[in-house]
């Protein structure tokens, strides 16, 4: 039963994007340096405040969990690892309770890790829809549509792939911008 679901993502996972394996091998000085400036751009976001939100001075709900996650709020960082963690943790534990058999296939473990992604995606999403919803930046019906949408696309700041903007970057950058669509 579990390989049928993975096997019914496929059309779903063959569009998302992945970055290609470098063809050379990558000295350690220039994975710190892009690593380095990957971290300058999440500095950089961090610092970015969405646009259309209402100031509040409200106490911030996961102000504790804020550190934990990697998020700012606020800015284009709000959500932070959250969804990416998320999506990881109720993939592995549907897989560890047999509701999704993985072999040791190449393909399967494509499969599967295309699938958390997919998974993460969707988490992005319905997190974004929910902080807009619940007034988290100011009461939607005060906000109106189009900013509650504009403030969904950039708390929604993940790329297809489901990993962060920041993994995409780096990992774009250390092999040379080379974009590849992997089909499954």
């Amino acid at each position: 039963m579990g390989v049928k679901i993975l096997e019914w993502l496929k059309p779903f996972i063959a569009v998302i994007p992945e970055v290609a394996k470098p063809e050379r091998k990558i000295q350690f000085r220039e994975k710190v340096l892009w690593t380095a400036i990957t971290l300058f751009i999440f500095l950089v976001c961090c610092q970015i405040p969405l646009f259309g939100i209402m100031s509040s001075d409200s106490a911030d709900p996961f102000y504790w969990m804020r550190v934990i996650m990697a998020s700012n709020r606020g800015t284009l960082m709000e959500l932070g690892i959250s969804p990416i963690v998320t999506s990881s943790l109720i993939m592995q534990l549907l897989q560890g309770a047999k509701l999704i058999d993985v072999g040791d296939t190449p393909k399967e473990k494509a499969l599967f890790n295309g699938a958390q992604k997919l998974f993460g995606m969707i988490i992005t999403l319905g997190q974004s829809v929910v902080y807009v919803m619940t007034g988290m930046y100011g009461e939607p019906s005060s906000l109106g549509a189009g900013v509650c949408l504009l403030i969904v696309i950039q708390v929604r700041r993940h790329l297809p792939s489901g990993d962060s903007l920041i993994r995409y970057i780096r990992n774009m950058l250390l092999n040379r911008c080379v974009l590849v669509v992997k089909s499954v």
